[in-house]
């Protein structure tokens, strides 16, 4: 009997209806750390952590430009300045609905 690890999945089902799970795609492309984590985060973001998924994709990336590009710290600042601005209202319009749903229920 042959062992078939990329069958398995350890804790949760979120890689197990794709075609290719990452985690055999990364080994089998033999990627390094961040380019692998930013994969299995953006594959798995719709079935396991919404958008926190999609924040640390964005984590890694910028590790990445940050460790392999010259002209990083330009572009690096640009994207994360973008980046918290989009997060800032995001929240902002977050609290301001769910603060509105608190104070209809109160009615």
């Amino acid at each position: 009997m042959t062992f078939k690890p990329y069958e398995k999945q350890v804790g949760g089902s979120h890689y197990k209806n794709m075609v290719v799970q990452p985690s055999e795609f990364i080994n089998k492309n033999r990627l390094p750390f961040a380019e692998g984590s930013a994969i299995k985060y953006i594959c798995r973001h719709a079935a396991k952590g919404k958008e926190q998924d999609i924040e640390k994709a964005i984590h890694y990336l910028e590790m990445i430009l940050e460790r392999d590009y010259e002209d990083r710290n330009k572009f690096t600042s640009k994207v994360t300045s973008t980046h918290r601005r989009t997060q800032k209202k995001i929240r902002t319009k977050n609290y301001s609905a769910q603060h509105h749903k608190k104070e209809t229920s109160k009615i």
